[in-house]
């Protein structure tokens, strides 16, 4: 509270007042905080293709807009301009994604993952063989997924089991139980997409009235509801 009216008295911010106020020394006070900037995603990408030879900052700053830089071509030659002068490889220290992030990388789509990401995974995967491996499973399983070939599954579930990746055994333990029902699933064009959500509407509609009234509304309001 006094941190508070002290700050209406001077007329400053309460977060400015607690700054001071919660100062150990002075140094805590010279010590300035680094603003991020909108070409910190980018950089991996700019670093890679200034050393294939790229330096224009104009041309760099297009290809990054459309992975969705949203700031200006000055910021990027800002960016550029230490390394140009240095006359060495662009080389910058980036802050080492989380797994969840990597993860992401691996599962989504390839035309949802910008250049810049996938330079970083690239460099990742390079480093850890067990981790190239099990992207490349995921990959081969994404594409039997998306591409309806069930037929695959068996040979991909090989695979697997002569990966040295214990986490991904249990998951193809898991499919080999129901092996026709998975590769049915995996290869036809139907589901029960339609079923699950007229089941999902029942759901609703019981608990909107539970306790409420018997069978014989319940069983009304469904076949208003249609």
């Amino acid at each position: 509270m006094q941190r508070k009216v002290i700050a209406v008295k001077l007329g400053l911010h309460p977060d400015t007042v607690a700054r001071y106020a919660d100062a150990a020394s002075v140094n805590d006070l010279l010590v300035s905080k680094s603003r991020a900037s909108k070409v910190d995603p980018f950089k991996d990408y700019l670093d890679a293709r200034w050393n294939a030879g790229c330096t224009d900052a104009v041309r760099l700053t297009e290809e990054i807009r459309a992975q969705g830089y949203q700031g200006t071509s000055r910021t990027v030659r800002r960016y550029l301009e230490p390394i140009r002068e240095s006359g060495s490889p662009a080389c910058h220290t980036t802050t080492p994604p989380k797994p969840r992030q990597v993860t992401s990388w691996m599962t989504r789509h390839p035309d949802q993952v910008s250049e810049g990401k996938k330079i970083r995974l690239k460099a990742i995967l390079a480093r850890c063989p067990e981790l190239h491996a099990l992207a490349e499973l995921v990959t081969d399983f994404a594409k039997i997924l998306c591409n309806r070939d069930g037929g695959r599954l068996t040979a991909w579930l090989d695979a697997v089991d002569a990966a040295d990746l214990p986490e991904l055994h249990v998951f193809a333990t898991g499919l080999r139980r129901d092996l026709a029902a998975v590769t049915n699933g995996l290869t036809l064009p139907w589901n029960s997409g339609a079923v699950e959500g007229t089941v999902c509407k029942l759901k609703a509609l019981k608990r909107a009235m539970f306790g409420r009234a018997n069978f014989d509304l319940l069983r009304k309001r469904v076949l208003v509801s249609r």
